[in-house]
C-alpha cells in the first residue's frame, strides 16, 4: 500500500504571513549583518577588532538561542501553539532592542562603549533568533512538504533579496539624510508593528497536545551524541559544505560596506546603488532556482553555485567602477543565495520530523556561529596585516585590502570537498 504524502498547509494565509514575517525578519538581519559594524567603525572606532569581536559574540548568541529555544519550541504544548508565542514575543523585543542599540554611541569612553555595544548586539540578536532562526524556521519546516519546500526556500530566498534591497538601497540613502539614530529607531518600530500583527494571526499546524515524555535536558545532550551523528551523516556532511561557504562569505562580508566607503571611494548613497542592482538581479533568480532544486539534482547545482560565486568574489576585490562592481558583486552575492537555497532545502528534507527545532540550532553551529566568528577573525588579521593605518575620530585603525575577498573565495571553494562525500539529493 503507498504511503500517503504529509499534507501542506500553505494556505494563502500562511503565506502571506510567512512573507511578511520573513522579510521583516531578514530587513533586520541585513542591516544588522551590513550596518552595524560600519555604525561602530563610523560612531565608536575604525579599529577592525570591535567589529569582528561583535560579529563572533553575536554569531555564538544566535547559535546557542537557536538551539536552546528551538529544542523548547519542539517541546511546547500550549493552548497558544507551538512555535507562535515564541515569535509573537520574540519579533516584538527584537524590535524593541534594535531601537536601543545605538545609544551605545552616546558613551564617550571608546572601550567602555565597545563592549556595550557587543552585549547590545548579541541581546538584539537573542530576541531575533529566538523569533526568526528557531520558532519562524521551524514554523515553515512544519507547514511545508518535501514537494513543495524548495519553492518555499525559494520565496524566503526572495525575501532576503527584497530585504537585501532596503538594507542597502534604503539604508544607505537614508543614513546618509537622516543619521544612524533616526534609521535604527524607524526599523525598530517597523519590526515591532509587523511581529505583533503577522504574528497573532499565525497558526500552528495540530499536534497531538501530550507532554513531551523525556526531560529537556536529556533531548538538548541528544543533539551532541555520536548516536545522533552516526544516524544523521548525510545532513552533517551538508552541514560542512554549509560551513565551509559561510566562513569564506564572512572573512570579507562584515568589511564590504567598509571597505567600498574607505579603500575604493565608494559613497554610501553610491553603495545603494551598487547593492540594488546586485540585489534586484538576485532576487529575479532566487524563486526559478528553489523550482529547480525541486525537480532537480541538488548536489551539481550546489557546486556550480558555489563556483560562480567564488569567481565574483575575486572579481570585486579587482575593479573599482560602479557597472563592474555591482556585476562582481551580483556574481559573489546571487550564486551564493543559489547554492543556500539548494543545501537548505535539501538539508529540510534531512531533518527529523519531530526534531525539527532542535537540529535547525545544530544548523547554526556550522552556518552561523563557526563561519562567523572564524571568517571575521580571519578578514580582521588581513586587514591589520595588509590594510593601511588610518585615524578617525582620534582613534588608530585600518582600512580594509582587497585580499579579503581572495581568501575568502578560496575558503568558500573547499565546500566543494565534502559535497563529493554526500549521495546525489535524487538518489
Amino acid at each position: 500500500m503507498e504511503k500517503s504524502k504529509p499534507q501542506s498547509h500553505l494556505t494563502p494565509t500562511a503565506w502571506a504571513i510567512m512573507i511578511a514575517l520573513a522579510l521583516t525578519g531578514q530587513i533586520a538581519w541585513a542591516v544588522e549583518n551590513s550596518w552595524f559594524g560600519t555604525f561602530v567603525y563610523d560612531t565608536i572606532t575604525p579599529d577592525p577588532r570591535p567589529v569582528a569581536w561583535m560579529v563572533g559574540a553575536s554569531a555564538v548568541t544566535a547559535t546557542l538561542t537557536t538551539l536552546l529555544m528551538g529544542t523548547l519550541s519542539d517541546r511546547t504544548r500550549s493552548r497558544w501553539g507551538r512555535r507562535r508565542p515564541f515569535i509573537l514575543a520574540g519579533y516584538i523585543l527584537w524590535g524593541l532592542s534594535t531601537i536601543l542599540f545605538p545609544t551605545a554611541a552616546y558613551i564617550k569612553e571608546t572601550s567602555l562603549a565597545v563592549i556595550v555595544v557587543v552585549l547590545a548586539d548579541s541581546v538584539m540578536t537573542f530576541f531575533g533568533s529566538t523569533a526568526n532562526d528557531a520558532a519562524f524556521s521551524a514554523w515553515t519546516a512544519d507547514v511545508a512538504t518535501s514537494d513543495t519546500r524548495g519553492r518555499v526556500e525559494g520565496v524566503l530566498n526572495l525575501c532576503i533579496f527584497l530585504a537585501q534591497i532596503v538594507a542597502m538601497v534604503a539604508a544607505g540613502i537614508l543614513i546618509d539624510s537622516v543619521g544612524y539614530f533616526t534609521f535604527f529607531y524607524s526599523l525598530g518600530g517597523i519590526v515591532m508593528v509587523i511581529g505583533l500583527i503577522a504574528g497573532s494571526q499565525l497558526k500552528d499546524i495540530p499536534i497531538p497536545m501530550d507532554p513531551p515524555t523525556r526531560s529537556f535536558l536529556a533531548e538538548f545532550g541528544e543533539l551532541f551524541s555520536t548516536e545522533t551523528l552516526r544516524q544523521n551523516r548525510p545532513l552533517f556532511i551538508l552541514l560542512i559544505n554549509i560551513m565551509l561557504t559561510a566562513i569564506g562569505m564572512q572573512v570579507s562580508f562584515p568589511y564590504l560596506i567598509i571597505y567600498l566607503n574607505n579603500y575604493v571611494g565608494v559613497t554610501k548613497t553610491e553603495f545603494s546603488i551598487i547593492g540594488g542592482a546586485v540585489m534586484v538581479g538576485s532576487a529575479i533568480m532566487s524563486i526559478p532556482f528553489g523550482i529547480l532544486a525541486d525537480k532537480w539534482d541538488k548536489r551539481p547545482l550546489i557546486a556550480f553555485a558555489t563556483v560562480v560565486s567564488s569567481l565574483g568574489g575575486v572579481m570585486l576585490s579587482l575593479f573599482s567602477s560602479i557597472p563592474l562592481l555591482a556585476l562582481s558583486g551580483f556574481l559573489w552575492q546571487a550564486f551564493s543565495m543559489c547554492a543556500s537555497i539548494a543545501a537548505v532545502a535539501w538539508l529540510k528534507d534531512m531533518l527529523p520530523e519531530d526534531k525539527r527545532g532542535k537540529f535547525l540550532g545544530i544548523r547554526m553551529i556550522f552556518w552561523v556561529a563557526i563561519p562567523m566568528v572564524l571568517g571575521s577573525q580571519i578578514g580582521a588579521m588581513l586587514i591589520q596585516g595588509f590594510g593601511t593605518p588610518t585615524v578617525f575620530n582620534g582613534q588608530a585603525g585600518f582600512v580594509p585590502h582587497p585580499i579579503i575577498f581572495q581568501v575568502g573565495s578560496a575558503i568558500s571553494l573547499l565546500a566543494l570537498i565534502p559535497l563529493y562525500f554526500i549521495r546525489s539529493s535524487k538518489a
